[in-house]
């Protein structure tokens, strides 16, 4: 058996570009990418190269992240293979391996220069990542994982912000308010969007038919509405069955003068109430979380919270 095993190693060590990966992977623990740069061919010659080197157990990896690093670990070694492998190595000496080293020391560089940047700049990379590409590089991210044939709804939308944000990733978006106002402020950011439909009309009576909607918003509605379980009832109506109805809005707090100042009629909701008002709606809260302050903010703090259509099913369960 260890003569056979000699055989196959010696068939793998046959190659020199193998040779080459594995003299560097003694001294680093490398990505592809890197072995590439080092020694100067394709991805998927070095790929082929190395699912041969990882099948004969001369390499282990792991993965960090989207990579996969490469290593030799001579500790699993037996005593054959080690001493086959200095053999091969003292023969391997030549005018390519030493422009390998030259550009391995070129990579390690710039390795380096790239972790001492993140190290340095980890405590203030959320504010450069604002500063140089916008506060909403995220929730652009966010929007487009959204399914390209969902059809959505932004009730009480304002200005339609959300509808703007998802609009080159859905099929249409429905942004609804009972503000003229609003809407025109609305139609004059969206004018490139063909898709993004505004509607007139009172969120107790939405200008959708049933069942129209894949996903709703209500963002900061609630602390301006008369009836909200009657507006929840009626999301709950243009909604899909099993989709989700999204709530994001202020938790109790004393700021009295809001009611003045914007017109709120309620001081927040608290989780208990947003429930009773769901379970009167046909709703059925799934999730809910009070959100992380932002630093910027001047406001209440806020919840975010997630509701679906209570259908006959549900009901039926929690009866049996």
């Amino acid at each position: 058996m260890v003569a056979a095993a000699s055989l196959d190693w010696l068939q793998t060590l046959a190659d020199a570009t193998r040779v080459r990966l594995l003299r560097l992977l003694e001294q680093e623990e490398l990505s592809v990418s890197e072995l590439c740069a080092v020694v100067q061919l394709p991805q998927s010659t070095v790929s082929r190269h190395l699912k041969v080197l990882m099948a004969d157990e001369w390499l282990a990896s792991r993965r960090d992240g989207t990579n996969h690093l490469y290593r030799i670990d001579r500790s699993v070694w037996n005593e054959n293979r080690v001493n086959l492998w200095l053999w091969v190595r003292q023969q391997a000496d030549s005018p390519t391996s030493e422009l390998d080293q030259q550009r391995l020391a070129s990579v390690l560089a710039d390795r380096s220069r790239s972790e001492a940047f993140f190290s340095s700049a980890a405590e203030q990379w959320d504010k450069m990542r604002v500063e140089l590409f916008g506060k909403q590089l995220d929730a652009v991210a966010l929007a487009a994982c959204m399914p390209s044939d969902a059809v959505v709804g932004e009730l009480g939308c304002g200005s339609a912000p959300l509808s703007q944000l998802v609009a080159p990733f859905v099929k249409t978006a429905y942004a609804i308010d009972n503000s003229a106002a609003m809407l025109s402020a609305a139609r004059s950011s969206l004018v490139q969007y063909s898709n993004v439909h505004l509607r007139f009309g009172a969120l107790t009576d939405l200008p959708l038919d049933d069942g129209m909607l894949d996903a709703a918003w209500l963002v900061l509605v609630l602390a301006y509405l008369p009836d909200p379980i009657a507006v929840l009832r009626e999301a709950g109506r243009v909604l899909k069955p099993n989709r989700s109805l999204a709530i994001v809005d202020l938790m109790p707090h004393d700021r009295s003068a809001y009611k003045i100042e914007m017109g709120h009629l309620r001081m927040g909701v608290s989780s208990a109430e947003l429930k009773a008002w769901l379970d009167e709606a046909g709703l059925k809260l799934t999730r809910y979380f009070p959100l992380t302050p932002d630093s910027q903010a001047k406001g209440p703090a806020l919840f975010s919270a997630v509701a679906t259509r209570r259908d006959l099913g549900d009901a039926d369960k929690e009866t049996s």
